[in-house]
Parts: structure tokens; C-alpha cells; sequence
């Protein structure tokens, strides 16, 4: 799953820098006569990457139609169109020759129209020959719906899926538990079932047990038409599709622009915070007692990968890593306490954010204990690895921290991760760190 989200990305930086170039590189050669070259390449490269953000420009997947690619073109090049010859007011720049600008205009449009269509045909011929990418895939239900879903995915095999099992719900011995368990030991990736010839049970139990296991379910509707905003309308040729849940962070644009955020915000962390503060604190732990100042332990992190955390280190030396400090605990040091009391020993993370393995905003990365713990009693617990961890979350923000004392408090931590993933935004992400700023500034009860 991960390679295939690392491939996705892939493709869609490939395809935005080589329009880029082209634009670039157009804009360079055809003689438009600017005061300043420099400027104008600065605007239609920030205008290029505005628009195609607001009209999803390169949102293409497996499953887009052609037609739908010359519909987005259409857009972007409309947009784009408006932009650039507002440079020309912007900028106060009469001299311009508007002759060689719609030249350049329609150059660069034909060009990243034909490799971006070209590119697309080669992808999906490559996808169909060499069977390169595919998704595993189980059908529950047997009925025409059924049949001619697996004969689509068959013959269109450029849509990347691979039918791995059907399972038949009119069979005296099928079981939903049965199911579930080949399709973890298997490492299914999504399950197709038809509504009709399950029973409600059944449903909830696929839906439970696909938010607990990082696994994506699709609805294959019947005449009843179910219809929730939870739930996404998808087209296989003509064939329908119902998938649940959608995070605004299944979108490649959007996970390019968190990361960069996030890489950015962590390097002006690290450069005007972190460059002299790490080693006063440094010596501070050394001074106040033997041991590194740094500890590094192992959390589950995205689609549950585990990764090395980094902290300040604020206990002594000890063997139970993997118990969650409790208050007044005899482990933790007298700079540690100031440290995990002004949340300071969570700024080496930011080491992590500059790494890749979390985000600035995010689930807080708990131990494996706890993961397994918390996945048996909580449901939808899992799905907090959809995402990067965090240094700050949304639950922290509303001071769920620190030692969990009840059930309840793990509950309401996940309720606010899930409401997080479903409803990520960018402003969502400023207030969480403004808040979490403000939090460390007032102090907090369970901070410690």
C-alpha cells in the first residue's frame, strides 16, 4: 500500500515538473518582450500550480476516462488563459507583444495536453501488459452485479485490479468471520460486496472490520440505492460503484502540499529554534543525570510501519520503555519533568518531519502496546493510520494527552482522530498548532 501511495506520488510530481519545464521553457523562447524575464517566469509557475490545485487537474487515476481528462484541460487552460494576460495589468507592462504571448499560450497548452494524454495511454497499456501495480481484490456476493464486475476488471485489466477470491453468501457455510480472515492473511486491499445479499449485521461487521485493518471497502449497490455523504459515487466503464469514505488526504495534491508544509515549518523550526536550543537542553540532561541526551523508540507509524521517534531523553535509564509514564513518576528526571511539563522533549520530532516518517499535524504516535490494546476495544481505532503521525493532533489540541486513566479519554482521542482524517484541511492544521502553542503557554494538568 505504501509503494503504491510512493508510485501515485511519483507520477503526479513527474507530471507536474514536466509541465512546468515546458511552460518555462516556451516562456523563454518565444519572444514576448518582458521588462523582467524572471518575474513573469515566477508568476505563470505560481499560477500553474494555483489552478491545477483548484481544478484537480492532476487527479487521474486507473479509472479516468480520457473525456474527463480533456474536461479538466479545458478548465486549467481557461484559467490559465486569464492569468497570464492579467500580467500584462498587473504588472504594467503595455510593451508586451500579445501576439507572441497567445503563441506561447497555445504552444504550452498543446504540449502538456498531448504528454499528458500520451503519458496516460502508456501508463494504462503498461499497467495492462506487464500487470504492474495492482490491487488485490475480493468479491462477496454472487448475483449479474457481480458477474459483470469481475468481467469488467477482466478485460480492462488497465484499471490495475486483480481478483484474488469470490465468497458466496447463499453458500450454507459462508461466514463473515471466515472473510474477514482470509482477507488479512492474504493482505487484501479492498473488498467489493453486494448490498442486497447481505444481511445488516453483516455490513456493519465489514465495515468495522475494514476501518480496523486498513482496508478499503466498495459497495456494489442494488435497486435500492443507498446514498450517505459517507459514501462515494464511482464509475468502472458504466459500471457503478459506492466507496466508503474518502479522506481529503487520499488526494495526491493534498498529501504534496502537507508534506511540503510541514518540511518547510520544521526547517524554520529547526534553523531559529532548534539550532541553539538543542544543546542547552543537551547539556542540561547530561548535567542532571547519566545517559543520552536523545531516545529514540520504535511507534507504529503510516499504514502502521514502524518508525524511530525521537525525544529528549527525561528518565533515567531503564528497561520498561514501553510503559507510558504515569504521574509522579519515579523514572522521570527533575529536567525531564520541566521538559515533558512544557512539552519541550517533543521537539526533536520535528528531526522526524524533516525525515518524512511524521507529519507536524497528526495522530500522536502511540506505543505498540497500545496499539494493540486499544484495536481490540475501540472501534475505527485503526484508522488513524491512514495518516502520517503527528507531533500535534487534534486531540491533543483539545487536551487529550498524557496518560490515558480511562476508556473514555481513548475514545474521544480516536473520535478526534477520525473526525481529523475525514476533514483535513490546511486551516485546520493552523489552528491545531495555535492551539497547541496556547495550551503549552497556559499549561496542562496531564503534561507530564
Amino acid at each position: 500500500m505504501i509503494n503504491k501511495v510512493k508510485y501515485t506520488t511519483s507520477i503526479y510530481l513527474i507530471s507536474l515538473l514536466l509541465d512546468l519545464l515546458i511552460i518555462n521553457l516556451l516562456a523563454y523562447y518565444y519572444p514576448i518582450l518582458f521588462k523582467n524575464p524572471l518575474l513573469f517566469h515566477s508568476y505563470v509557475t505560481v499560477a500553474w500550480l494555483i489552478i491545477s490545485f483548484r481544478t484537480k487537474f492532476y487527479g487521474i487515476y486507473a479509472n479516468t476516462k480520457i473525456t474527463y481528462i480533456l474536461k479538466l484541460s479545458v478548465r486549467q487552460f481557461l484559467f490559465f488563459f486569464l492569468i497570464i494576460y492579467a500580467f500584462i495589468g498587473f504588472f504594467k507592462q503595455p510593451n508586451i507583444s500579445r501576439w507572441n504571448l497567445g503563441l506561447f499560450f497555445v504552444t504550452a497548452c498543446g504540449c502538456i495536453f498531448f504528454f499528458k494524454a500520451v503519458s496516460y495511454f502508456v501508463l494504462m497499456e503498461y499497467r495492462r501488459r506487464e500487470k504492474f501495480d495492482l490491487t488485490k481484490f475480493v468479491v462477496i456476493g454472487n448475483n449479474k452485479k457481480t458477474d459483470e464486475l469481475i468481467k469488467i476488471f477482466r478485460l480492462n485489466q488497465q484499471y490495475g485490479f486483480q481478483l484474488t477470491k469470490q465468497f458466496f453468501p447463499k453458500d450454507s457455510d459462508f461466514s463473515v468471520d471466515e472473510c474477514c480472515d482470509y482477507i488479512k492473511n492474504k493482505n487484501i486491499t479492498e473488498i467489493f460486496c453486494s448490498i442486497n445479499q447481505l444481511a445488516n449485521e453483516q455490513i456493519k461487521h465489514l465495515v468495522s472490520f475494514a476501518d480496523n485493518n486498513l482496508v478499503k471497502l466498495r459497495f456494489i449497490p442494488d435497486n435500492k440505492q443507498i446514498f450517505t455523504k459517507f459514501l462515494k459515487l464511482e464509475y468502472y466503464e458504466y459500471f457503478p460503484i459506492l466507496s466508503l469514505r474518502e479522506s481529503p488526504l487520499d488526494n495526491t495534491f493534498n498529501r504534496i502540499y502537507k508534506r511540503v508544509f510541514d518540511f518547510f515549518f520544521a526547517l524554520v523550526v529547526f534553523v531559529f529554534l532548534l539550532s541553539w536550543l538543542m544543546p542547552i537542553i543537551g547539556l542540561l540532561i547530561k548535567m542532571d543525570s547519566k545517559g543520552p541526551v536523545y531516545f529514540k523508540q520504535n511507534r507504529p507509524g503510516f499504514q502502521e510501519e514502524g518508525f524511530g521517534c525521537y525525544k529528549f531523553r527525561t528518565m533515567r535509564v531503564n528497561d520498561s520503555t514501553e510503559k507510558s509514564a504515569i504521574k509522579n513518576d519515579p523514572r522521570v528526571t527533575r529536567v525531564g519533568a520541566f521538559l515533558r511539563r512544557t512539552s519541550i522533549d517533543e521537539l526533536p520530532q520535528f528531526v522526524n518531519v524533516l525525515l518524512g516518517t511524521m507529519s507536524v499535524v497528526g495522530p500522536r504516535p502511540h506505543l505498540w502496546r497500545q496499539n494493540e490494546e486499544y484495536n481490540n476495544k475501540i472501534q475505527k481505532y485503526m484508522l488513524r493510520h491512514h495518516v502520517k503521525p503527528g507531533i500535534t493532533g487534534l486531540a491533543q489540541a483539545k487536551g487529550y494527552r498524557g496518560e490515558i486513566l480511562a476508556n473514555e479519554e481513548i475514545v474521544n482521542r480516536t473520535r478526534y482522530d477520525v473526525f481529523y482524517i475525514e476533514n483535513w484541511s490546511m486551516l485546520l492544521d493552523m489552528k491545531i498548532i495555535i492551539q497547541t502553542v496556547l495550551n503549552v503557554i497556559k499549561g496542562e494538568d496531564k503534561a507530564y
